[in-house]
């Protein structure tokens, strides 16, 4: 049975990458099928609730909240895509020296992420966030930095796993370069625990914008984000609630669809875990 047979074989996962799916068309192409502008202001017709003509209503200011929320989830995408990339990329170099070269590196290396683990992760981006000043660049830099020790943990887990196996053990022994031991058997073979890892953090990235955003220290007005829409809402709960249910559902369908696909890849690339999936099936 093939991986992808086994990913897909589960209704849940495959409704995650369907979900996924839609959502990635729309981060490429929010701008161009959204109906209105995003700062069209209509006062007249604000405070709207959600009808044909605006299919989640309107807020204060008479903004469509449809076209608001497509362009948000591009915004969120994006800075959630840009900060995972940066976060692996120095996360997974970090970890794989450290747990292949040892000694010294690794103790210095391993300190500083110990040191970084220590701070919420919320509260550390907050803490870049304010030293750095407010925007969709700071904030895309401080996911990464956050997310960044996570990485090397996992990577310097693995690599210490693969690096203890004779194949490496022989190639070291016929002098055989570290460059190459590195590129062609240690990153091959942690690629797994790395793939899940990243779909996970893309969950949290997505989460760690919006809630950037909402205390207004992420993206800024009058570029949309979905954290800054629920912030912006909470004056009109009880008249419009439809202004903070389509941004807060948009985050929620989101992060619970990475997670599952997170979970379903798990299942997958874990040796054991599609062992037990392929022996239920033949039951």
């Amino acid at each position: 049975m093939s991986w992808i047979r086994v990913l897909f074989g589960n209704p849940v996962t495959l409704i995650a990458g369907i979900v996924l799916a839609a959502v990635v068309f729309v981060a490429v192409t929010a701008s161009w099928i959204a109906p209105y502008g995003i700062n069209d202001v209509d006062v007249p017709n604000a405070l709207h609730a959600p009808s044909t003509t605006n299919w989640y209503g309107t807020d204060e200011l008479g903004r469509d909240v449809f076209s608001r929320v497509l362009v948000a989830v591009q915004a969120s995408m994006r800075v959630a895509v840009i900060s995972v990339a940066l976060a692996a990329l120095v996360g997974v170099t970090i970890g794989v020296l450290s747990g292949y070269r040892g000694g010294w590196l690794d103790t210095v290396f391993m300190r500083v992420v110990d040191v970084m683990f220590a701070f919420p992760v919320l509260l550390l981006a907050l803490a870049v966030v304010a030293i750095l000043g407010p925007g969709i660049t700071t904030t895309t830099l401080a996911i990464a930095i956050v997310y960044t020790p996570i990485f090397a943990r996992v990577a310097r887990a693995s690599t210490l796993s693969v690096r203890s196996e004779p194949y490496v053990a022989v190639s070291q022994t016929m002098g055989t370069g570290h460059g190459y031991i590195i590129t062609r058997h240690i990153l091959p073979n942690i690629t797994a625990p790395l793939i899940v890892q990243v779909s996970l953090s893309l969950a949290f990235a997505i989460l760690s914008e919006a809630a950037l955003s909402f205390l207004g220290l992420g993206i800024q007005p009058p570029q949309p984000s979905l954290g800054r829409m629920i912030f912006d809402s909470q004056g009109f709960v009880t008249l419009a609630w439809w202004m903070a249910v389509f941004p807060g559902a948009a985050i929620f369908v989101v992060v619970l669809a990475f997670n599952l696909l997170g979970d379903g890849l798990r299942d997958v690339l874990d040796p054991r875990q599609r062992s037990m999936i392929e022996a239920r099936r033949k039951r």
